[in-house]
């Protein structure tokens, strides 16, 4: 893994193949949430992830946030890479709308949404979006608000979370401590605050955006979906009555649910990244 720094942007490179994959990672996430996956990619492959704006190794580069402004960042990322037409762009939760975003602005080999990229449905009457993203992201939120007196306490806070709780690994673990900043007895999420409520607001306001964005992606299209949510509750965030109608609106649009995985552990559990890293890859015969 080689780190770079481009215009403030953070930039991880796995491997060393020409076959380029650029990644997206979700809202209060890093580049390293693509490590596991990374990994499983065969011969051949490479894969860059970025820190958004507000997050990791990018969390001072300022607002104004919104997806909009994390496509450009992706887009302007593809090109310092070098990422020709035959490159697949994927993204993670909140990245999946991105990526979307990015992919109707440019042609991929392949796009592949993972566990997110279609519009919500609209919010009950009386419920304003920072309501609905609290109910959404629950620890996610209330972790960006604490302290820790030192690494192992946040450590220990990651693996009681209900997602990681009998799936905790190193790639979990790396991800975690990766995230960490701030003085000891008073280590903090790296993630700005702000660019989560600003992207979490974008993500519920704008639907119609986001469905012309996936309706206009010309390049082939993919969704994974995870049966398990991000609590690792029984309803996955993208649940059967979400996603079929737009199966059936975008008929270039093939949709996967990975059995057996969460939110989360869709990308660090090695069976789940295993079966991304090969969607990622597939050939234009294999199962996209």
């Amino acid at each position: 893994m080689n780190f770079e720094d481009v215009d403030g942007l953070r930039i991880a490179t796995f491997g060393s193949g020409p076959r380029m994959i650029i990644a997206v990672h979700g809202i209060s996430a890093s580049l390293m949430a693509w490590a596991a996956v990374a990994r499983k990619l065969p011969d051949g492959w490479s894969l860059a992830a970025m820190d958004l704006r507000g997050r990791g190794h990018s969390a001072d580069l300022p607002g104004p946030y919104g997806l909009p402004r994390h496509a450009e960042d992706v887009l302007r990322v593809a090109d310092h890479v070098g990422a020709g037409p035959d490159a697949v762009l994927t993204g993670h939760s909140m990245g999946a709308y991105v990526a979307a975003l990015a992919a109707a602005k440019r042609d991929f080999a392949r796009v592949v949404l993972v566990d997110g990229g279609l519009p919500f449905a609209p919010l009950p009457e009386g419920t304003n979006a920072d309501e609905a993203l609290a109910a959404v992201l629950g620890p996610a939120l209330a972790r960006l608000r604490q302290t820790f007196p030192t690494e192992e306490a946040y450590v220990d806070f990651f693996k009681a979370h209900p997602a990681f709780a009998g799936h905790w690994n190193a790639d979990v673990e790396a991800y975690v401590r990766y995230d960490l900043t701030g003085p000891e007895g008073a280590l903090r999420s790296r993630v700005a605050a702000d660019a989560v409520l600003q992207d979490g607001r974008w993500m519920y306001l704008e639907s119609e955006r986001i469905a012309a964005a996936l309706a206009s992606i010309k390049s082939p299209l993919s969704l994974l979906r995870a049966p398990r949510g991000l609590l690792n509750q029984d309803m996955g965030l993208l649940p059967d009555d979400l996603a079929l109608p737009w199966v059936s609106r975008l008929p270039g649009l093939t949709d996967e649910t990975v059995p057996d995985c969460n939110h989360y552990t869709i990308l660090f559990d090695d069976r789940c990244a295993s079966t991304v890293a090969a969607r990622l890859t597939a050939g234009p015969s294999d199962p996209a």
